[in-house]
């Protein structure tokens, strides 16, 4: 029950924590587009679990999208931090990789 009780109140003060909850969903969109953008102009992608998700758009953008929503909306803000940390280190390794792309 305790699970349920923290669940509810990170969900009830999503104005208090907003920065990181948004944080988070826009370090997965700006990730989504890098690695859209890096797929058209030839690169691979190179998470195996995430390869798979290429031939169904409808899953890429469930995993991408609604779920890091629903996570934000659900997770307090403070246990989003190392995750949003994770994330901009995945986007600058992303531009790197984009960058070293030989057109």
């Amino acid at each position: 029950m305790n699970i349920l009780t923290n669940l509810m109140s990170s969900a009830m003060t999503f104005e208090k924590e907003q920065t990181a909850k948004l944080l988070f969903i826009i370090l997965n969109i700006i990730d989504l587009n890098l690695t859209l953008f890096a797929i058209s102009e030839g690169a691979t992608e190179l998470n195996p679990l995430m390869q798979n998700l290429f031939n169904a758009p409808y899953r890429l953008y469930l995993v991408k999208l609604i779920l890091p929503t629903f996570l934000a909306w659900l997770v307090p803000g403070k246990l989003l931090v190392p995750a949003v940390i994770l994330l901009a280190f995945v986007i600058g390794w992303d531009i790197r990789e984009l960058s070293l792309l030989s057109y």
